[in-house]
């Protein structure tokens, strides 16, 4: 190929490459039509607390947008469980889509598959014999990658409902307290969400989304239970929903709720512990016996030592 060729083919790539960086730019600087939607409709239950879903950068996703797509189709067929996954984004309150999750897995899967194929391809350029079980291993690496992300997903769904226990006996106090210094049920609501960090005060700012959108708070609450599948959850809104429902007095309902939901948290506790109590003697016999019977017996070495010849 002669020089006046392959000046032009590179000149050809860097047109290319000039053109493909201009429309990115343009794209980029056009705002999407969810973020200039969004802040208007906020507070309706289905949009609220959700941001753009994953993205990448324009090039990034216009070359390889596809192909994971089909990829995370893939992946969904492979593995089913849509609702599954759906139920566990809901508690573990990620702004993300089942489509997005499906996405993500596929690039952990491709991390994992990267990591195995650097050594795999040195090691197949050594030893061409053994290109078939690298080729296994590195499928391999993919499928983990991909369950990790599944497993990584149930771990913050967890971390979340235990952040939510915690929590709970602290909000239903403080609701008992504005109930019981004259705020109505949603106001209560408005003020303990506002004024609290935490997962639980998160859902309490969902509830209240709900309800200023024209839904009843007692269904509002039945879908806070159903979100965070928690028991002690499920009985603090079945609670409030009948109270709120037939009139009684909630502060003494809010105050009881706080003393079992403290009480449920005190048994959970106890309930670790005793499974988990060949755990707790790990420590013991490994690190404070050894050094208790370092102690006793060697003064008795040293004596010996010196009394021997």
């Amino acid at each position: 190929m002669s020089g006046a060729a392959v000046g032009a083919l590179l000149g050809g790539v860097a047109g290319l490459g000039l053109v493909l960086v201009a429309s990115s730019a343009a794209l980029a600087r056009r705002p999407d039509l969810d973020v200039r939607v969004l802040p208007y409709v906020r507070d309706l239950p289905a949009v609220a607390g959700r941001v753009p879903s994953v993205r990448s950068a324009g090039p990034f996703r216009a070359v390889f947008g596809p192909l994971l797509t089909s990829a995370a189709a893939a992946v969904e067929r492979l593995l089913g469980g849509t609702a599954s996954v759906r139920r566990r984004i809901d508690r573990a309150a990620l702004p993300v889509t089942v489509h997005d999750f499906r996405v993500e897995q596929v690039l952990w899967g491709l991390a994992a598959l990267a990591l195995a194929a650097a050594p795999a391809v040195l090691v197949a350029v050594a030893s061409p014999g053994r290109t078939l079980p690298l080729v296994m291993l590195c499928a391999a690496a993919f499928a983990s990658g991909v369950l990790l992300r599944d497993n990584r997903l149930t771990a913050q769904a967890t971390a979340r409902e235990r952040r939510i226990l915690e929590e709970l006996p602290t909000v239903v106090e403080l609701l008992a307290l504005a109930v019981a210094a004259g705020e109505g049920p949603v106001n209560a609501l408005d003020r303990v969400s506002t004024r609290c960090r935490g997962a639980m005060a998160d859902e309490l700012r969902r509830v209240l989304a709900d309800v200023r959108t024209g839904t009843p708070l007692s269904k509002s609450l039945d879908a806070l239970a159903a979100r965070t599948g928690l028991p002690a959850v499920a009985r603090f809104a079945e609670a409030v929903a009948v109270a709120v429902d037939r009139g009684t007095p909630l502060a003494a309902v809010l105050h009881a709720q706080a003393a079992d939901a403290r009480e449920a948290g005190r048994r959970a506790l106890l309930e670790t512990g005793a499974r988990r109590e060949v755990l707790m003697m790990v420590p013991v016999v490994f690190m404070i016996l050894p050094v208790t019977v370092l102690f006793a017996f060697w003064p008795g070495l040293v004596g010996l030592r010196l009394v021997t010849p």
